[in-house]
C-alpha cells in the first residue's frame, strides 16, 4: 500500500465584501488558497446577495459579482483576465492577497498544512464562508 502523500505548507486568505471601509464591517464571500509545492492556486466564492442587500442596501452587487469573477479568472490564469493572469502562481496569489481599498478585500494571509489543497479549500470555504 503506498504511503499517504506528505503534507505541504499552504497559504490562504478570506475574500470579504467591505461595503463601507469606514465602518470596518464585512461579509465573507470566498477563500483563496495557494500551495506552492503542489502547484495549486484555487479560489471558491459564493455571494449571498440577500444577506449583502440586507447588510448594505446601497452595495453595488454587480460590481461585487464582477470583482469576484475577476479574482477567479486571475487565480485560474485565464488568458482573458489580462496581464495579471499571465503571471506565475506565486505572483498571482501575491497580487490577489495584497491589501486593497476596493469593495472586495482579502483578509490577512494564514497558513497550514495539507496533502490535498482542493479538499482543504472546500473545508475552509464551508467553515469560513458558507452559512
Amino acid at each position: 500500500m503506498p504511503a499517504p502523500p506528505a503534507e505541504q505548507q499552504f497559504s490562504y486568505a478570506v475574500l470579504r465584501v467591505v461595503p463601507r471601509v469606514d465602518r470596518e464591517e464585512f461579509v465573507n464571500v470566498g477563500v483563496l488558497l495557494y500551495c506552492r509545492p503542489l502547484r495549486f492556486l484555487g479560489v471558491r466564492t459564493e455571494l449571498d446577495e440577500a444577506l449583502l442587500a440586507a447588510f448594505a442596501p446601497r452595495c453595488d452587487l454587480t460590481a461585487v459579482r464582477e470583482s469576484l469573477a475577476d479574482h477567479a479568472a486571475v487565480a485560474a490564469g485565464d488568458r482573458g483576465a489580462g496581464p495579471l493572469a499571465a503571471m506565475d502562481q506565486t505572483q498571482r496569489f501575491g497580487w490577489l492577497v495584497a491589501p486593497a481599498s476596493t469593495m472586495v478585500q482579502p483578509s490577512p494571509v494564514h497558513t497550514g498544512l495539507t496533502a490535498d489543497p482542493a479538499a482543504t479549500l472546500e473545508r475552509l470555504f464551508e467553515r469560513l464562508v458558507r452559512r
